[in-house]
């Protein structure tokens, strides 16, 4: 980021800085959004001992666990597969998740996101290694528009990273709702009438208002995160 000449004040040397191109989209964008789109957000703590054994045994990725039970749920829900635009809803006749991934680095962080086209179709398998190749591609900038296209639904999965447990969720206008996954933590289940160690994922799922309201919201929440708790739903 360009930075501008040192001032001097109460609170010690200050060093002004420019966001570059990227910084500036993303936060123009999500201005844009926050303005303009009354969101509804939900949130549920979610066992995923099942799913993260997937994970450590190397059969699936935690995203493509997500994206499988969320393209799922929206295939069964087609009024959340939806935009909202002039007044009016689109109902869409394809699924396709768009995977956030974090590009950069902490002094240029960015984000891209990537399509996983026809996610309701694809099994554990092929989501696992489609979202690896597109993440690998979108790190190392070669994603192409057509790749980041298309998108009606949008995921962000912030895995294994500490301190991100919990965090708020962003419609990408003109889709109706948008899911994040924090991190792991460790918490006492319930099964079988005994309480158990478990390591839970905390779910958030922001809605635009306008055209998926508050039942039909939590509808939507619950068919993911019964998808997450048992992946092979």
């Amino acid at each position: 980021m360009p930075k501008t000449a040192a001032t001097g004040s109460l609170k010690g040397e200050s060093t002004v800085e420019e966001p570059d191109r990227t910084a500036r989209a993303i936060g123009r964008r999500a201005a844009e959004i926050r303005a303009t789109v009354p969101d509804l957000e939900l949130g549920r703590d979610v066992d995923a001992t099942a799913a993260l054994g997937l994970v450590r045994t190397g059969e699936a990725s935690m995203s493509a666990v997500l994206t499988r039970a969320a393209a799922l749920a929206l295939r069964e829900l087609p009024w959340a597969n939806a935009s909202y635009r002039d007044g009016r809803f689109e109902r869409h006749g394809r699924v396709n998740v768009g995977i956030t991934v974090q590009v950069g680095d902490a002094e240029r962080p960015g984000q891209l996101i990537a399509a996983v086209l026809d996610a309701d179709t694809k099994s554990l398998d092929a989501l696992t290694e489609e979202i690896e190749r597109l993440t690998a591609r979108a790190r190392a900038g070669e994603l192409t528009p057509p790749e980041q296209a298309g998108t009606t639904f949008t995921l962000s999965d912030m895995g294994e990273q500490p301190g991100a447990q919990r965090w708020s969720a962003l419609v990408i206008a003109p889709q109706a709702a948008a899911l994040t996954a924090g991190a792991p933590f460790d918490a006492p289940v319930v099964r079988e009438d005994a309480v158990v160690p478990g390591k839970l994922i905390a779910l958030t799922l922001a809605c635009d208002h306008r055209i998926v309201f508050g039942a039909r919201a939590a509808t939507l929440l619950g068919r993911i995160a019964e998808r997450v708790i048992d992946p092979s739903r």
